[in-house]
């Protein structure tokens, strides 16, 4: 089999292209360019591509350099300044896998020949009775079935994860059964395009206006407080909002970019019993309404059980506030590890 390996300069997919070029396929790696700016994490600095390209010459196999800057900036930057100039809180990689790892990536792969395209992630493809399925990491602590749970079965047809089967441990163990100067490189868990000195207001102020804005209590509907940029603060945040009279914590629990104010309140009013669901993507068929599910709100999050009725969640027990433009992950109820759908919060 002919596949092209996403080498993003990380030890998984280091090992991933490595496990499949001992399997004997036929493997050629790519890095993306995917950010014209500066960079000290994630998949996009100089570093990273250095990493790739010298993994690929360990393993004698082919590494190119796609530049993918335009699309990136189109489909995942732009929008995420909009999404924080309106509101939201925009989840960057979910937009880049959908956009462009298993968008552009995926389509050039299939123009240049290849069987398959395979990444480094965590998460494992399954045969159902319908056909191919994506399943979560056997890590549990790794699994990245989050990130990828807008995959669709057309697209799962012609995807390889050769790491989805391993822990964490045994794929760094491998690295260095094999001598890879990844072995034991460090996770990235930044936002790829925003450097860490800059932060997040720094890259965003530098794009829109940031405004300062006003912390209302939900009970008495008085100022209690200010932020410095209303655009920041997220649904359910409770980092830099101060503690109430009584000593406790604030949780954000409605923001109004438009009016410049921040709903807040205390951990028992941070919960919700639903959430809108836009733009839904299915592995198989359209839950009906009234089906039950297992929905996860974020990367690390615990599934919780709801119901969908339609254009929402209904969730058995309250859950934490989800922030508008956060994905939410739909697992089969009667087999937990199996991915059903995903949809953006709103």
């Amino acid at each position: 089999m002919k596949v092209l390996v996403a080498m993003s300069g990380g030890v998984d997919s280091s090992v991933a292209a490595a496990l499949l070029a001992g399997a004997g396929h036929e493997v050629v790696g790519a890095t993306l360019k995917l950010w014209g700016g500066s960079s000290d994490s994630g998949c996009c600095s100089v570093a990273d591509v250095e990493d790739a390209r010298r993994v690929a010459d360990q393993l004698g196999i082919l590494h190119h350099v796609f530049n993918f800057t335009d699309a990136f900036e189109t489909s995942v930057v732009s929008p995420y300044v909009e999404d924080h100039a309106a509101g939201r809180t925009p989840n960057p990689c979910v937009e880049c896998n959908r956009s462009v790892k298993f968008g552009v990536l995926l389509e050039r792969a299939g123009r240049l020949g290849f069987d398959a395209l395979a990444t480094g992630h965590h998460a494992r493809v399954g045969e159902g009775t319908a056909g191919r399925r994506l399943l979560r990491g056997a890590d549990r602590e790794k699994d990245q079935s989050y990130v990828l749970a807008m995959l669709t079965r057309r697209q799962l047809d012609h995807l390889v994860f050769p790491v989805g089967s391993m822990t964490k441990a045994q794929v760094r163990e491998h690295a260095t059964r094999l001598g890879l100067r990844t072995a034991s490189k460090p996770d990235s868990q930044d936002v790829c395009f925003i450097h860490s000195k800059e932060r997040r207001e720094g890259f965003l102020s530098a794009r829109t206006t940031l405004h300062p804005g006003e912390l209302v209590d939900a009970k008495t509907e008085t100022v209690v407080g200010t932020v410095p940029a209303v655009e920041l603060v997220t649904l359910g945040q409770r980092r830099g909002l101060g503690v109430a009279g009584d000593g406790r914590r604030r949780y954000a629990l409605a923001v109004d970019v438009s009016a410049r104010r921040v709903l807040v309140g205390g951990a028992d009013a941070a919960v919700a019993t639903e959430v809108k669901l836009h733009g839904p993507t299915w592995m198989d068929r359209p839950l009906p309404t009234g089906e039950r599910a297992l929905a996860q709100t974020s990367a690390h999050g615990r599934p919780a059980w709801c119901t969908f009725n339609g254009d929402r969640l209904s969730f058995d027990e309250p859950q934490r506030l989800v922030a508008p433009g956060q994905t939410v992950a739909l697992y089969d109820p009667s087999e937990p590890h199996v991915v059903m759908g995903s949809g953006v919060a709103g």
